[in-house]
Order: structure tokens, then C-alpha cells, then sequence
């Protein structure tokens, strides 16, 4: 079983560039298929029937499992298959038949345009950590940029002339998006007093830097965003991904369209921006209800 995920794990990537969150879920997710179907390597996986895969893939439903988990781990299943009928491991793919569960995706927590008000007004612009605190904030709801991609910014990145950044997503896929004026004193502001008290004399490459000169972690935003909602008084359950769903949202109720809201998140397929379809369809109907002749 080791030898076999090593093998693939190092095709995903090598060959398919895929990020080490990634691999390590596949990874998990293939050592939990072969154990529950007791399969130790090519010879027991080709003896796997697409029934099995679906007996499986239930099993994980009655278990309580999301249906976008229980998709994911068949995707891991389906890819492993693939990658070894091409190595000529095993002849036929059985999981290539098998229809992933329907999901019902859950959109994340909303945040209204005023609890995000309050929000990037809290930081104490007196201390440089808040003044940080405020750019980080102002730049993850001015662009929707992923948690992740936050915190990886450089300072190169970043042309504050031009009002955009470069941010590096899932599959090291670069995309340009714009930002505003306000995001841009902000980041102005930190760069041109707290960062250089944040570094102390330290260099770094990093744009958003921790108290002691690092970069800053995601671990270290999420705790940022819950504790200055909390000083917000903002109590319902937020996270940094609520402000980047909070980006799309407020954009797509202003007028903006999901092939341009693509673009801006970084999702590879318009599926994943699909999930914000009852947003563009509630404007749609105010439009019409406003505007139209018979609308009222």
C-alpha cells in the first residue's frame, strides 16, 4: 500500500503540480478507501468492482460524511485508478463510472456590509500591529483573496501605484487582481511606519510580518479576524474565508458577474463560482421588479 500511494503521490506532484495539502488529503483519503475494502496494492485494486466503489461511497454518507467530502474522496479514488491504468497496473478503471454524490454546498457565513464596516475600523491604528492588522484586513475583503494567498503576498507583489496585486493560487496558477484606495492607504500606511518596527532591523520578503519578524501564518490571521470581530462586537461565527465569501457576495449584488468573479477568486472551473448563483439570480429579479413594465 505504501509503495503504491509514494508512487502516485509523487506523480501528483511531480507531474500535476499538485500542493502538499493537497497530496496529504489524497494520500489520507486513499489509505481510508484501501482499508475499508482491504486492498493492499495494484493486484487487490484490480479486483475492485464499481458496485464496491458505490457500497463504499454510501457507507461514507451513512457515516455522516458531507457530500463534498464524500466527492472529494471519490475523486482521490478515481485519479488513483487512472494514474495506474496508464502504468498499466491494472486494465480498467472501475471507478470511472461512478457518479459522484450530489452536494449541496454550504455557502460560508455572511458578513453584511456593515458588521465589515466595523470590522476594519477596530484595529488601534496607533500600535503597529494594528495598523498590520487594518491592511490585512482592508486587502483580504478588498480582493477575496484565500487566507492562504494573504499571507504568502511579498512585497513585490504588490504595485501600489497600479491598484493591484499578483496572488499565487491552487496549482501555482498567478492571476492580477485589483484593489481600492481605501486597501491601498492602508497598505501604504503599514509599509511606510509598522512594518519597519515590526522588523526591527530584520529583512524579509513578506509583506504582512508577525511581531517577531516572520511571516505571518494563517493560523495567525484566523486568530486576528475572531479577535477583532470580537472587539467589533461581531458574535456570529467569522473567519477569513467569511470575508472573501463577503467579497463576492457585496460584488455580485452590486452588479459585477461571475465569469469576472472567476477571475478574481481564482477558481479554475465556473462550477466552484457557481455556488454564488442565488446572489446574481436575487439581483436579477430586483432588476426586474424595478425596472420592468409589469414587474411590480
Amino acid at each position: 500500500m505504501d509503495a503504491l500511494l509514494n508512487e502516485y503521490v509523487t506523480y501528483l506532484v511531480v507531474d500535476r503540480n499538485r500542493s502538499p495539502a493537497t497530496v496529504e488529503a489524497y494520500r489520507r483519503d486513499l489509505r481510508h478507501f484501501m482499508k475499508a475494502t482491504g486492498c493492499g496494492g495494484p493486484d487487490t485494486l484490480s479486483r475492485i468492482t464499481p458496485m464496491r466503489i458505490v457500497e463504499y461511497v454510501n457507507a461514507l454518507k451513512a457515516d455522516g460524511m458531507a457530500a463534498s467530502s464524500a466527492a472529494r474522496r471519490l475523486a482521490s479514488i478515481k485519479g488513483l485508478y487512472k494514474f495506474m491504468v496508464a502504468e498499466q497496473m491494472v486494465e480498467v478503471n472501475p471507478a470511472e463510472t461512478v457518479r459522484a454524490p450530489r452536494l449541496w454546498r454550504k455557502l460560508p457565513g455572511s458578513v453584511s456590509p456593515e458588521e465589515v464596516d466595523r470590522l476594519l475600523s477596530t484595529p488601534d491604528l496607533t500600535r503597529p500591529d494594528g495598523l498590520r492588522d487594518a491592511a490585512m484586513l482592508e486587502t483580504i475583503y478588498a480582493t477575496g483573496l484565500r487566507v492562504s494567498e494573504l499571507v504568502r503576498l511579498t512585497l513585490s507583489e504588490v504595485n501600489l501605484s497600479a491598484g493591484y496585486l499578483s496572488a499565487t493560487g491552487k496549482g501555482s496558477k498567478t492571476r492580477l487582481v485589483p484593489f481600492g484606495e481605501e486597501a491601498r492607504e492602508r497598505i501604504e500606511e503599514y509599509k511606510a511606519s509598522a512594518r519597519p518596527m515590526l522588523l526591527a532591523g530584520r529583512s524579509s520578503e513578506y509583506l504582512f510580518i508577525t511581531r517577531l519578524g516572520g511571516a505571518m501564518t494563517r493560523q495567525g490571521f484566523w486568530k486576528i479576524v475572531k479577535k477583532t470581530a470580537k472587539k467589533a462586537g461581531i458574535w456570529k461565527k467569522i473567519s477569513p474565508h467569511s470575508l472573501r465569501h463577503s467579497f463576492a457576495t457585496h460584488l455580485l449584488e452590486r452588479g459585477a458577474d461571475l465569469r469576472s468573479l472567476q477571475s478574481m477568486l481564482g477558481h479554475s472551473d465556473i462550477s466552484t463560482t457557481q455556488i454564488y448563483t442565488h446572489v446574481a439570480e436575487s439581483r436579477l429579479a430586483k432588476i426586474f421588479t424595478q425596472i420592468h413594465p409589469r414587474g411590480r
